[in-house]
């Protein structure tokens, strides 16, 4: 068994958040530990494991597990984001000490338990069984930042009505409208903000905390937070075919919780001219109402560019009446599709996007200028640093009632499109796409990261 052990570099398991924004940055992570030699274990829960298109498996050699979240036949449904959460705590402890305990007795024993920085506690029933801890965060070091000072009481929230500036460490300032929105506003989403200030409560005590992010793109807020954590930079982390080709046929995650419609949107896209088409997509989760989604429909259409619009399926009820088939000449809208390979496709000439995180590094990681149209969340600090800190794209400014409208769209693309604005916006897209990929290439910012991460696995 000692012969068998030693065979791999370490073993490690990874455990995502169940959403589809939380797991491709992991399991992405995940593929490129396996690739340097490490056993890797990826965790789902049991009803995301059945539901999910694809499989983690498919381009490297990961073992598959399920834990329970206590939802395993339907998924969360109606349950609150509090009681899932405490469903997930209760029974994902148990059923994650089962998993490490049934691990160890039937070939190499985990010597690192990688975990979403969403839910500390993998951290304690690691802890139980004498191993190692490493959280990993899925936004960016900014936004920990932000993030952790509200934690510790540094910023004090709610913030006062007349909060001008906002100065952080290693940030450059900040308006109250650049905070994430349950930092913003309070009352927002109570339990989120629970989720998102929670991701410090243990972190002290972890081994290690891993960011998808790339040292030269958060300098300075990566060196200040790495004065009094553990902190290494691991990003981007999206498949190895649009950064450096290390990992064979890895052009996408493996895993959708949603179905695709690649082949019509590839077939489209490559009937259209070179840098004609906007390209806009909200991603898993973020929602659109009915007004701002009809105002988008209304830009797109006046906008002399062709576009490529992915509405999910649970929202494609807001799209106008009668506009897809009035815009089918120029536009094509569908459910979902691979991200990577639409941004990637060369009749992309601008992103017009709710700013996640992992859409922001795609986007930034393939040279794609973005619209900023951020919904909640992190999206807005995001859209900060989009426009005036790496200056790879334009926020789109949104009225009194919050809405952006259709002519703004209109604008805005066209700005991208054909304006001078837009020339630079594409030179500096072209800078960090190099950067990002000289990160993650073979001695690199976050390549040495990961091989440090791994020499110590075993020690």
């Amino acid at each position: 068994m000692e012969r068998g052990q030693r065979a791999y570099k370490g073993h490690c398991l990874v455990l995502p958040f169940p959403s589809q924004g939380h797991i491709n940055p992991m399991l992405q992570f995940a593929k490129l530990l396996s690739h340097k030699g490490v056993k890797v274990t990826l965790v789902t829960t049991r009803y995301i494991h059945k539901t999910m298109y694809g499989s983690a498996s498919s381009c490297i050699a990961l073992d598959l597990e399920t834990i329970s979240d206590g939802y395993d036949e339907a998924g969360r449904g109606e349950a609150s984001i509090d009681a899932y959460l405490e469903s997930f705590w209760k029974e994902g402890s148990k059923t994650l000490a089962e998993l490490l305990e049934k691990l160890s007795s039937s070939g190499p024993p985990v010597d690192c338990v990688v975990y979403d920085a969403f839910m500390p506690w993998p951290l304690d029933v690691a802890r139980k069984f004498g191993i190692a801890g490493a959280t990993f965060f899925t936004q960016s070091c900014a936004v920990s930042n932000i993030y952790y000072h509200v934690h510790k009481g540094l910023l004090k929230v709610p913030l006062a009505d007349d909060q001008s500036l906002i100065s952080l460490p290693g940030l450059p300032p900040l308006d109250p409208l650049d905070l994430p929105s349950f930092v913003y506003d309070l009352e927002y989403c109570p339990a989120f903000y629970r989720v998102v200030v929670g991701q410090f409560s243990n972190v002290d005590k972890a081994d290690w905390v891993l960011c998808n992010t790339f040292y030269e793109l958060e300098e300075q807020v990566v060196d200040w937070l790495a004065k009094f954590w553990p902190l290494r930079t691991v990003g981007p982390t999206i498949p190895s075919k649009y950064l450096d080709e290390r990992l064979e046929d890895d052009k996408e995650y493996g895993v959708n919780l949603f179905k695709s419609d690649n082949d019509a949107c590839i077939k489209w896209l490559n009937e259209r001219p070179k840098g004609s088409v906007a390209y806009v997509s909200f991603g898993s989760a973020a929602k659109l109402d009915d007004e701002q989604m009809e105002e988008l429909a209304w830009g797109l259409r006046r906008s002399k560019s062709n576009f490529l619009w992915v509405v999910r399926a649970s929202e494609a009820a807001k799209v106008p009446k009668g506009f897809i088939e009035e815009t089918s000449e120029k536009g094509l809208v569908v459910s979902w599709c691979s991200q990577m390979e639409v941004l990637v496709h060369e009749a992309v000439g601008c992103f017009v996007t709710h700013c996640g995180w992992n859409s922001t590094l795609e986007a930034l990681s393939l040279g794609v200028p973005m619209l900023a149209m951020p919904q909640w969340t992190d999206q807005r600090t995001n859209a900060k640093f989009i426009m005036d800190v790496w200056k790879i794209g334009i926020t789109a400014p949104s009225d009194e009632k919050g809405k952006v409208r259709q002519e703004v769209v209109e604008h805005c693309i066209s700005e991208i499109m054909e304006g001078e604005r837009g020339k630079e916006m594409k030179i500096n897209a072209l800078k960090w796409k190099k950067l990002a990929r000289k990160a993650v290439d073979e001695g690199g910012s976050s390549d040495k990261n990961i091989d440090e991460f791994i020499s110590k696995l075993i020690q």
